[in-house]
């Protein structure tokens, strides 16, 4: 004998959140979701998994929040190291292969053209 628990769930469609959660059921994926009480009973075990765990632990949520900006931070440098790179090893390897003697001299001089501004920097991941 299975053992299975039935119950009803109404919608009241003129209510936005009804209607909301009514239109979810009716256009979720049938590959991912197998049946209306697979979904209902996934969303209802995150939603009280989630509640409980903030009611347990008050800074939950920030520090999910504190995580993503860290996970931001970390891919905007990711990115600005991948963009740098292919002329810093460039640089390595033409010192690499040419003798130090015969290497050309290369004289720095402070012009502001290498100069790099806040405004030069992307600092999307700060908005969040």
């Amino acid at each position: 004998m299975s053992n299975i628990k039935c119950t009803t769930l109404r919608f009241n469609i003129d209510k936005p959140l009804d209607r909301q959660a009514w239109e979810y059921l009716h256009s979720m994926d049938k590959d991912e979701f197998k049946s209306y009480s697979h979904a209902v009973a996934m969303a209802v075990t995150e939603y009280f998994k989630r509640y409980y765990r903030r009611k347990d632990d008050p800074y939950f949520e920030t520090r999910e929040r504190e995580e993503r900006f860290v996970e931001q931070i970390v891919n905007a440098v990711e990115n600005g190291v991948e963009k740098a790179l292919p002329s810093f090893l460039a640089a390595c390897f033409t010192k690499m292969v040419m003798p130090y003697s015969a290497a050309p001299t290369i004289n720095i001089t402070n012009n502001n053209d290498n100069d790099v501004s806040a405004d030069d920097i992307d600092m999307d991941f700060v908005g969040g």
